[in-house]
């Protein structure tokens, strides 16, 4: 079976469009230092060239590193370039993403997430174990993307100039704007990869949808009804949220479904989803059952679901905003931009000829922006700053972006950092350097408040305690609420609750899941995530390490912990805190912005209001709303004073 299994493999390799150009390919990359590599969606690039590249010796002083914008790519394309390697993962083929390494020293094909190359970048600023670097996905331009691109290109130079061992970069993607690319990276050579994109018909709304999760599931069973359509059905839509509505409505569907028709296996996809659940989306359907994959963006590029002939798309998407002002992160519903949606149009025409339902009118696509605005245009910069210190370069405003972040972005990330301690100015050159408390931060895959919160702890004596929390903030919510169980998952959830705030709510939660052992059966009483509690402990194991290397002393409060891990967390939220201003409405003590509590918080319904109050994160929805909340004292922090 194995022998079928592997013959079947390398057949599909040999079919993919690009296997017929890879002398060609492989004769530019050993002349250029640097390619951008256009290939059409299907072409087969980014299982493929990595493999070509080693197979030719060109990454034989090294190893061949492979980046993607979103862990679930990185997972899923390792897992199976090392099936058609006939490797285990982990050896000649492995991957890294945040908190999740299946790598070794005797890796040479490494698939990791660009904020994963980034870090290591930290500690080796010339990459030097990478012979080859190749920046897949390049056009979604996330944050740790745009500063890659500037540390790859500084790295090549340098090695050139001191005749180190060379560095090719190849940067790839299937819809890029290849001349501004070719631009930056001095004007290297665009290659063009045929692909196999097959015919794709585009349909679109005679007139404007007013609610496009109700216009998705009709689409859907229209599709279904049609037993001529054969082939699976994958949607776009924006979040967690909206896939379960889809899922529970289509389910509900199912019931009534005719005798005659076909079975129909709804799957989720999404970043936050288990890694186990993600895979089940690409196994064949049982019994000839239709499959509808209900995915965010996730889906748009890289990862290759078998089968899909037909695409609904919701025409908006879940993106990154931020206000440098008020320091407030948006992440919102928004439009998508043209050249998403080409790309998930792309995804019906992968294997045969398919079709895409755009659940919008012809003019509505016309307006949509052209590209998406990068994530470094958009985002708040405090972490990114952190990291370009850390890797010695002191004067952020000449970096080689690409597209400069604006400057207020800049500004406000540089008084956050001067305020946590993490940079002071340096006298030797215009510009900041690191403090030693700001090494020891960038030392940690956190926000910088959580980190500064994190080495701050062992002043009031509960280390252990602050980083259990940390652990518990950086998974996915590891509490879920079914429709149908609503009353029996808040009734479970009244014994975690805390006087004091979330995170010592958070607190309870992992002691009891520590106590049972992480018994299953536990976790389903009590409505928490198995898998992502899981993910807490392998977080935990990593940060406490991460704190024993930098000289952190876990010390634990004990079960009388509360005020001191209150006070630890201000040590890094210092700048999130709000005082009550009446009618359950809060002003933050900064830029004095109205906020609320948000209605999942335990202290929602906690009267009379808390007087005074630390959040983790600022979400806007309906209104502005605090996550993750704790009661605390006014006077127990004095905020720094800002420099001029």
């Amino acid at each position: 079976m194995a022998e079928c299994q592997r013959s079947l493999l390398q057949a599909q390799r040999k079919a993919l469009p690009i296997a017929s150009a890879r002398d060609a390919l492989l004769r530019e990359i050993r002349s250029h230092d640097c390619c951008v590599v256009v290939g059409e969606t299907g072409s087969g690039k980014t299982t493929q060239i990595p493999q070509y590249i080693l197979e030719s010796g060109l990454g034989r002083k090294g190893c061949v590193g492979v980046t993607q914008p979103r862990r679930v790519a990185a997972v899923s394309i390792a897992i199976r370039v090392a099936l058609e390697r006939c490797c285990p993962l982990g050896q000649e083929v492995g991957y890294s993403v945040r908190f999740d390494d299946k790598s070794s020293p005797a890796t040479k094909l490494k698939y990791l997430t660009d904020g994963m190359l980034l870090r290591e970048a930290i500690s080796d600023p010339l990459l030097s174990r990478y012979s080859v670097i190749l920046l897949d996905e390049a056009h979604e331009r996330t944050v740790h993307t745009d500063i890659l691109f500037g540390v790859v290109k500084t790295a090549q130079k340098i090695r050139s100039e001191k005749q180190l061992k060379k560095l090719r970069i190849i940067v790839m993607s299937a819809t890029l704007a290849a001349e501004s690319f070719s631009n930056y990276f001095n004007k290297a050579k665009i290659l063009y990869i045929q692909g196999r994109q097959f015919p794709v018909e585009i349909f679109y709304t005679a007139i404007k949808q007013q609610d496009y999760t109700h216009a998705t599931v009709t689409t859907v069973l229209q599709l279904h009804e049609d037993s001529e359509k054969k082939g699976d059905i994958l949607v776009f839509l924006t979040g967690r949220e909206e896939i379960e509505s889809v899922n529970s409505l289509l389910t509900l569907c199912k019931v009534m479904f005719p005798s005659d028709w076909l079975d129909m296996i709804v799957f989720p996809f999404y970043a936050a989803l288990p890694t186990k659940k993600q895979q089940d989306a690409f196994l064949p359907a049982r019994g000839g059952a239709r499959k509808v994959i209900l995915s965010t963006n996730v889906a748009e590029t890289s990862i290759t679901i078998p089968n899909i002939r037909y695409v609904v798309d919701c025409g908006m998407v879940k993106a990154k905003g931020y206000n440098p002002h008020i320091g407030l992160d948006l992440l919102s519903v928004q439009p998508v931009s043209k050249a998403q949606a080409r790309q998930r149009a792309g995804r019906a025409g992968r294997e045969a000829p398919g079709a895409c339902y755009r659940l919008y009118t012809e003019d509505y696509f016309a307006e949509l922006l052209n590209d998406t605005v990068p994530e470094i245009q958009r985002s708040s910069l405090s972490s990114v700053i952190l990291q370009l210190l850390a890797l010695g370069i002191s004067n952020i405003v000449e970096f080689d972006f690409m597209d400069p972040p604006s400057e207020e972005s800049l500004v406000r990330a540089l008084e956050q950092l001067y305020l946590l301690g993490a940079i002071e100015t340096d006298s030797s050159e215009e510009g900041v350097k690191l403090t030693a408390l700001g090494l020891k931060m960038a030392q940690f895959p956190l926000e910088p408040s959580l980190a500064k919160t994190l080495l701050s702890a062992g002043e009031h004596g509960c280390g252990v305690e602050i980083v259990n929390i940390v652990s518990m903030l950086s998974v996915d919510s590891v509490l879920f609420t079914p429709q149908d169980k609503r009353e029996r998952a808040l009734e479970s959830r009244r014994k975690f609750v805390s006087p004091d705030g979330d995170h010592l709510m958070l607190l309870k939660i992992y002691r009891a899941f520590k106590s049972v052992k992480g018994n299953k059966s536990w976790c389903h009483e009590n409505f928490i995530h198995m898998r992502h509690m899981s993910t807490v402990m392998d977080v935990r194991r990593q940060l406490t390490e991460l704190c024993g290397r930098v000289g952190v002393e876990l010390g634990t409060g004990g079960a009388e912990c509360s005020e001191g891990v209150r006070r630890a967390l201000i040590g890094g939220l210092f700048m999130n805190i709000a005082e009550h201003a009446g009618e359950g409405k809060y002003l933050t003590h900064k830029t004095r912005q109205q906020v609320y509590i948000h209605p999942s918080s335990c202290l929602f319904h906690v009267k009379p209001h808390p007087p005074c109050v630390v959040y983790s994160e600022l979400v806007y929805t309906s209104k502005c709303y605090m996550r993750n909340v704790s009661v605390v004292e006014s006077d127990w922090s004095t905020t720094p004073t800002t420099p001029r």
